[in-house]
Order: C-alpha cells, then structure tokens, then sequence
C-alpha cells in the first residue's frame, strides 16, 4: 500500500503502548478508518476487525490481513477457538508484522457463538488457556484476550478469577476487559453492549488481585475524562464506539496521555492528509462511498457537519466519484477548528 506521510515505526520498534487503544469493531475498524485514527494519533494502539482462523486459513489470506505500514501501532484479532488453527494464524500476524495478535472471547452473536467463538469461550477457560499457549509458542508477537467479565450462567467472581489465572498460567500477559457479562441468548449483540450493566469496579479489583498483569478496561468509555478516572485503577483504556463516531477525540490523545504534541492541526488539515491514500484506494478499484462511510464523523458537532455528511451520503456512491467530492463536502465546513484544546 502507500508509503504514508511521516512515517511511524512499528511497535515493535518503539515499544508498544496499551495505554489508550481503540477496540476491534466489526465493518468499523477497517483500513481506511484507521487510517484517519493514525493520522490523528500517532500513539493509540488500533485493532482490526475480527477476523476469524477459518477465513485466514481458507479464504483470501493477503486480503483479510492487507494494510499500510502507517497504521502501525496495529494489532490483529483473531476469532477462533481450535489451539492449531489460532497457533497457525499467529504466525501469520507475525509474517504480516501486526505488533500483537488477540483472541477474541468478548463477541456474544449467534453465529461466531455456533463456530465456538467470542464471549461463549468464557465457559471453556481451559480450551482458551490452551489457544492461548498454541499462539505464544508460535509467534514472538505479544498475545493478548480480549473478554468480558462473564457470561450469563457463569458470571460469579469466583469464575472470572478462574478464567484469568488458567489464561495467565498459559502465558498471556494481557487481558482486555469489557466490563459487563455477555448473555448468549436472547439479546443481539447492539444490546449485549448496552443493557447487561457495566461494572467498572470488577476490572479494578482484577488489577488489584494480579498486580503483575496488565489489566486494560473496555466499556461504554466516552471522555477523557471517565479515561482519567479508569486510568487511576487499571494500565490502559480501550474506546470503541466513540471513538468511532467522534473520530477527532483522538486528536487529542497523544496530549493528554502520552504528553506529545498533536500530530495534526484540524480537521481539515487530517481529512486532505488521507488523500493520497484514498486516491490510491480508488486506483485500486474501490468506491468512494466504502471509504466515506469511515470519515462521516470527523465533524461531528462543528458548523457545517450535518452538510458535510449528507453531501458524501448523496454523491460518493455516484459512478466515478473520486476527491472531488469530499471537497465540495469540505466546503460544507467553512471554518477550520483551532488545534485541539482540553
């Protein structure tokens, strides 16, 4: 792919930091949003989509693992729950120069939960911990799970320090927490991430009971402020959808938390950065609007945003849109903002 405006070297280059992340998102957390995430950002830690060992393993290897040597810090996420297959895919984000490679045993929808995947793992600790030592042992990059604190029927404390500690024996350093359980039926996975209750004070107490494991916390995470506060208790925090909708949030990350200047001046400024890369993009043979969709928030709340996205909505999906419309979108929003303030 395109070599990228200041190039940012690899985790593994510069020591990789947990301490802001932004959370795989199925059809969210493609290239081309992260893109704009690294353009804002240079420091948060970003996810891919999930993907899972059989697509890997059968399908169209260089597409489900295709990105640009400028997203990095980038960590791979893997669903799957057979230890050769997950031991086999681990050695492909290696190959792929991903900087951590995760588990996913946090997604409660039916059809990864019929393929023994996501939040239905939570049940099975020993056949975790057993992915889990398949996946250290083949690759050198940094495993990490990514999981809920139980799922319905299983959702004591007691089981959840069950599920650490057979995962930590098997080597995995890294535990990413989404706090709240998962209920495997009768809610879609929209609501599995909205109506279980959060219980923050549960991650909390996990980075008190295992000090000598990372502890990251997940869960409906909105402000730096509330990044704060969790940031008093565990060693990173992980935003998703917020991050998603509210893309220019993360212009600020590198500020607050790593104590660096923000990578870019404004919101214009970071759209015309991805221009290169989307022309690429479009080269390639993908449509405007694929791309479009993943920037539709960068002006959220500013003068002008509702046009702006409404403009992209009505022309990117028209034959032969190239950047011409993003900059008649552009001029939707007429005054560029002040470089980030908090």
């Amino acid at each position: 792919m395109s070599s990228a405006p200041s190039p940012i070297p690899s985790a593994a280059d510069s020591g990789l930091s947990r301490r802001f992340c932004v959370a795989p998102m199925m059809d969210w957390t493609t290239p081309h949003f992260r893109y704009l995430a690294r353009i804002l950002s240079r420091r948060a830690l970003l996810y891919t989509e999930m993907v899972t060992t059989g697509a890997l393993i059968h399908g169209d290897t260089e597409r489900f693992l295709r990105h640009d040597g400028f997203e990095y810090p980038l960590a791979l996420q893997l669903g799957g729950s057979d230890a050769g297959e997950l031991a086999h895919c681990a050695k492909l984000a290696q190959q792929f120069n991903f900087d951590e490679v995760n588990l996913n045993v946090g997604c409660p929808s039916d059809r990864v939960q019929n393929n023994m995947i996501g939040a239905c793992l939570m049940g099975h600790p020993d056949k975790v911990a057993e992915g889990v030592a398949a996946m250290i042992e083949a690759t050198d990059v940094p495993v990490t799970v990514k999981h809920r604190i139980g799922i319905n029927g299983r959702e004591s404390w007691e089981e959840l320090c069950e599920f650490i500690e057979k995962v930590a024996a098997a080597g995995c350093k890294t535990f990413i927490v989404h706090a709240r359980i998962a209920v495997l039926e009768g809610l879609s996975p929209k609501e599995n991430r909205d109506i279980p209750p959060l219980k923050y004070d549960w991650v909390y107490r996990l980075k008190q009971t295992y000090p000598d494991l990372e502890i990251i916390i997940n869960g409906g995470i909105k402000t730096f402020d509330e990044c704060r506060d969790h940031l008093a208790h565990t060693d990173g925090v992980m935003l998703g959808r917020e991050a998603y909708h509210n893309p220019w949030l993360m212009a600020g990350v590198d500020t607050e938390f790593f104590g660096e200047p923000a990578p870019i001046a404004n919101r214009h400024e970071a759209l015309r950065a991805m221009f290169p890369f989307i022309q690429q993009e479009l080269d390639r043979g993908v449509y405007l609007t694929h791309i479009t969709r993943h920037i539709m928030g960068l002006f959220l709340g500013m003068p002008g945003g509702r046009q702006f996205r409404r403009h992209l909505s009505e022309n990117a999906n028209k034959p032969g849109s190239g950047l011409e419309v993003i900059e008649q979108a552009l001029a939707k929003v007429r005054q560029p903002d002040p470089v980030w303030e908090h």
